[in-house]
């Protein structure tokens, strides 16, 4: 009763710790706030209990998995880059790495927790090992899915902008004809990348979810085709 009691609270505060970071720093960027981190966190807890993962090392890696992107930009951690120029999960883990030994949680417990905390970023493409890193990278990628998944997109799309970005292929909006290329059109990120989240789901809990949130943004993609066909005026 003790252990638990003890990874309860270190988790606990953690969660404050975490929280009182993003809200001071993270506000740049609305995709990946604290918001994304309490859904993440509030998901991942939930898949974990469903697939029978441990609670104290899936909540943790939640909370922390992108750390990274509330370091302060001239933070270099030693003689490498700065943290600007750094893949975000291995900014995470680095700064994941420093908070456990602060709060002395256990080497086999922190190792587990860095190891979910790298597995979760799609690009960086690293394979999660252990049910806790894949029950993570599931609740993680789910947000990127259904409703929120959409107001997060158009987030993102928004920051990532520049002068020749375009909302859609004038000529093909739903990459039919052309590969995707999600750097110049807004839309072709549902075909470059998110429609295929769902394929990445590891848990059982993750794929039910995943088919739930899928189906909504494919019937978004349809009203959308509808209204820029103006489908209404015809007949």
């Amino acid at each position: 009763m003790t252990l638990a009691f003890e990874r309860d609270a270190v988790l606990a505060q953690v969660y404050h710790e975490v929280e009182e970071r993003f809200l001071r720093l993270g506000r740049a960027d609305l995709a990946h706030g604290w918001d994304h981190i309490e859904r993440v966190y509030r998901l991942a807890l939930g898949i974990g209990q469903r697939e029978g993962a441990d609670r104290f090392v899936v909540g943790m890696a939640a909370l922390l998995h992108d750390l990274g992107r509330v370091a302060p930009a001239s933070e270099g951690h030693g003689q490498g880059p700065a943290a600007s120029e750094r893949h975000h999960a291995d900014l995470s883990q680095e700064l994941a790495a420093e908070l456990l030994a602060a709060h002395g949680v256990p080497t086999a417990e922190r190792e587990a927790i860095l190891h979910a905390v790298l597995a979760h970023s799609f690009s960086r493409g690293v394979e999660p090992q252990t049910l806790e890193a894949r029950v993570v990278r599931d609740a993680d990628r789910l947000d990127g899915l259904g409703a929120i998944g959409i107001m997060r997109w158009a987030i993102t799309g928004t920051l990532r902008a520049t002068a020749e970005t375009r909302p859609y292929h004038p000529a093909d909006p739903f990459a039919r004809s052309h590969a995707p290329d999600d750097r110049r059109y807004l839309l072709d990120h549902f075909y470059a990348k998110l429609l295929r989240l769902g394929e990445s789901m590891t848990t059982a809990t993750g794929r039910a979810l995943a088919q739930e949130r899928l189906a909504f943004m494919q019937r978004y993609l349809e009203e959308f085709r509808r209204e820029l066909m103006l489908e209404g005026l015809s007949g």
